[in-house]
């Protein structure tokens, strides 16, 4: 009976959520058109907005822990479903993403990712990606901000293993920006596919940073780390038992 009362909790708070996506977005499209750094507050506002209305719908609570960076630097956060995506865009005050190239067909996260400049690139193209990533990151150094990307490169649910890409390294190395690791267990709450969202308290955690001066090697074990060994202290802590210590 639960089970059954949770899902059609969670689907009301689903299609509220994809409904009001539309009316905030295009709805304060015209103002930050005439404002583009307005874009950054929408963003926050929708993003709050969905922390808030999951908390009492689905009795899904959220919270942000560690140091917030305000100044420009990489961000590289473990991606375990769009939740974490929500709670990285209102934390930080003006991201900026590197995204799979379909997204900009997306109506709204289009727009809003142009606003922000955030980033597409195309998967299975490596080599290329890694270069139009540099190039779009050094031409818009200028307006600062957080660069956020997925280390993994997708969705990684909870207990998988998932081999860690070498663009966060290049992107470390290229801009001279320190790394800000992010550890989350949010997939345990909102799966990667489905309907179903559970109770708890989902968590994104921002690491100390990775300063310049590491090597490919040493940077990469360093990430990754970080990032699996506090995500996988926050998924016990939210009650997976089967994640190692």
């Amino acid at each position: 009976m639960w089970h059954a009362i949770q899902w059609i909790r969670s689907l009301f708070f689903i299609v509220q959520m994809y409904i009001a996506l539309p009316i905030v977005g295009f709805g304060m499209a015209p103002f930050v058109f005439l404002k583009p750094d307005l874009a950054f507050g929408v963003i926050r506002f929708y993003c709050n907005y969905v922390r808030w209305t999951a908390s009492w719908m689905v009795g899904m609570k959220t919270e942000i822990r560690g140091d917030v960076p305000e100044g420009p630097v990489v961000v590289a956060s473990k991606h375990q479903s769009f939740l974490d995506i929500l709670l990285l865009s209102s934390a930080l005050p003006r991201i900026k993403f590197i995204f799979k190239d379909e997204l900009r067909f997306v109506p709204v996260i289009s727009l809003y990712a142009r606003f922000t400049n955030s980033i597409p690139v195309k998967r299975g193209k490596r080599g290329a990606a890694i270069k139009k990533m540099v190039s779009d990151v050094k031409s818009g150094e200028q307006a600062g901000g957080q660069l956020i990307i997925f280390p993994q490169g997708t969705r990684v649910a909870p207990g998988v293993k998932q081999p860690y890409k070498v663009g966060t390294y290049v992107l470390y190395e290229q801009t001279g920006q320190a790394v800000v690791p992010v550890a989350t267990n949010v997939g345990v709450f909102w799966k990667r596919h489905g309907i179903m969202r559970y109770p708890g308290i989902a968590v994104l955690e921002f690491l100390d940073p990775i300063e310049q001066g590491q090597d490919q090697h040493g940077f990469m074990a360093k990430m990754e780390e970080a990032v699996e060994t506090h995500s996988n202290r926050l998924m016990r802590e939210a009650g997976l038992a089967e994640i190692e210590e």
